[in-house]
């Protein structure tokens, strides 16, 4: 062979040899960021996947299990870009996908100690918060582990929280989680729930009644000094939660704050009555709101919302339909509409999380 036809040959073989890397690297991580929603089908549920950037549908996933929850939030959630989980309500069970390039795919169910609620991720584990109580899972690398820690919900008054009022579980650090419990026309309940290397350690959690005057502690944003900015959705106000004790509420100015998401120092509440997002920011001892309609949404009712990555997503549900609304947002957290609503062909779409890209090479 000459050495012409060597070096072709050669240069033939480099340049498959990098695409094959070039494919396996994309393979492996993802350039996208996605909008992921639970259609909550009260018997075959499934999760729906979009690209955030353009709002076209990726993907119909099934769950493995029946949905039906309502009153919630972060019915779905993700970690790190990684893993996606969602509440099987109605079979008492978690769905767990794993990223893989820019889709998601499923890689099991997990079982629960009461039907569940909420979910969130920290210290090496997946939390649930269920009806009457919350779990630990032992993350081990990118996958969901066994569970590893269970303890029953309790009520600031005494007694198991009844059905439906269970609304959402969030770290607080690497001691404690907190869950909000909705008790109308009691004030409700704040239950901080105690935690050893990550695993719910079993004892009764401590049980905080929201203030007087005051109803329904619902979705809350954590601050990494541990003080939880806490919507009190009832009632059209908003409370700072730290150290086990609420330290102020202020009137939140639109009907009906429900859910919550936190973008560095601000936290976004989504106003189930007035169909608005409002900025907020929290100090330990102080709420001030930066911003009383920081977004109108176009569609129904806000019923969550989640942000990463300079996305934020809201679904909303209004006239036997549910949308899924996609802004950006900058360093001023001032937010921007990303296109029209998006129609999830589904009356009762659970839960949003964006997931964030993989690839930052």
């Amino acid at each position: 062979m000459s050495t012409k036809v060597m070096k072709r040959a050669g240069a033939v073989t480099l340049l498959a040899l990098s695409a094959a890397v070039s494919f396996a690297v994309h393979a492996k991580h993802g350039d996208l960021t996605l909008a992921v929603t639970m259609t909550n089908d009260p018997s075959t549920n499934q999760i729906k996947v979009y690209d955030a950037a353009t709002g076209a549908l990726l993907q119909t996933l099934p769950t493995g299990g029946a949905g039906g929850v309502s009153g919630n939030a972060r019915g779905v959630r993700q970690h790190n870009g990684e893993l996606f989980a969602a509440v099987n309500n109605g079979s008492n069970s978690v769905a767990v996908y794993r990223r893989n390039g820019d889709r998601l795919k499923f890689e099991r169910t997990v079982t629960t100690s009461s039907a569940p609620v909420s979910i969130d991720f920290a210290n090496g584990h997946m939390y649930v918060a269920g009806a009457t109580t919350v779990d630990s899972f032992v993350l081990r690398g990118s996958s969901v582990g066994a569970r590893d820690g269970t303890t029953a919900l309790q009520l600031a008054g005494g007694g198991t929280p009844p059905s439906g009022s269970t609304a959402q579980v969030g770290v607080v650090d690497d001691a404690q989680l907190l869950v909000t419990l909705k008790t109308d026309p009691a004030p409700g309940t704040v239950d901080t729930v105690m935690l050893r290397d990550g695993a719910i350690v079993g004892t009764a959690p401590t049980a905080t009644s929201a203030p007087a005057g005051t109803l329904t502690p619902f979705g809350f944003a954590v601050y990494p000094d541990g003080t939880a900015l806490i919507t009190l959705a009832h009632s059209s106000q908003d409370g700072v939660f730290r150290d086990g004790a609420f330290k102020a509420v202020v009137a939140a100015g639109q009907a009906a704050p429900c859910w919550s998401t936190r973008v560095g120092k601000y936290v976004f509440t989504a106003n189930t009555g007035t169909k608005t997002l409002s900025r907020l920011v929290a100090t330990g001892n102080n709420i001030f709101i930066d911003s009383l309609v920081a977004a109108t949404i176009p569609g129904g009712a806000p019923s969550d919302v989640d942000a990463a990555r300079n996305v934020l997503g809201v679904i909303d549900h209004g006239a036997g339909q549910s949308h899924l609304t996609l802004f950006t947002y900058n360093a001023f957290g001032e937010l921007t509409a990303a296109g029209s609503a998006i129609g999830l062909g589904v009356p009762n779409a659970n839960g949003v999380a964006i997931v964030p890209a993989t690839d930052n090479d």
